[in-house]
């Protein structure tokens, strides 16, 4: 295993993500940020931050896809959600976690921004994420 992820003490400990993630490995793989698309460019959850949360994440799970790397792999993510407020965070949950139980997703340490427009004004979120391979 690559990347090591942890909760050590003396931070809060997050059942959603780790505050630490150590990665040893000779290979660092940077992902694009990735959104609400089909392969062919096609928009997915219009309105809906759960379900292009959800596509978002299957995206990323592509793109590690292609290297041979999964989410275990993955040291660092960062995410931007269009106008985030605490309210949001249930659907942003929501759409996570319905692809980590498809995916197997491991809970990498993760940044969440608040953004106030992504690059189309039908996106509400998108993931970029960092991967270590041996």
């Amino acid at each position: 295993m690559t990347v090591e992820l942890l909760n050590p003490p003396g931070l809060p400990a997050p059942e959603v993500y780790r505050q630490v993630a150590v990665a040893t490995g000779s290979r660092t793989v940077y992902l694009s940020g990735q959104v609400a698309r089909t392969a062919d460019g096609t928009p997915v959850g219009p309105g809906d931050l759960a379900a292009q949360t959800e596509q978002a994440y299957r995206n990323v799970a592509t793109g590690l896809a292609a290297v041979g790397a999964t989410f275990a792999d993955v040291a660092k993510m960062t995410v931007y959600v269009v106008d985030l407020t605490p309210e949001k965070m249930g659907a942003f949950g929501e759409g996570a976690m319905r692809a980590a139980a498809d995916l197997g997703q491991a809970t990498p340490a993760i940044t969440l921004i608040g953004v106030t427009a992504l690059g189309e004004p039908d996106l509400l979120v998108e993931v970029e994420a960092t991967a270590v391979l041996p």
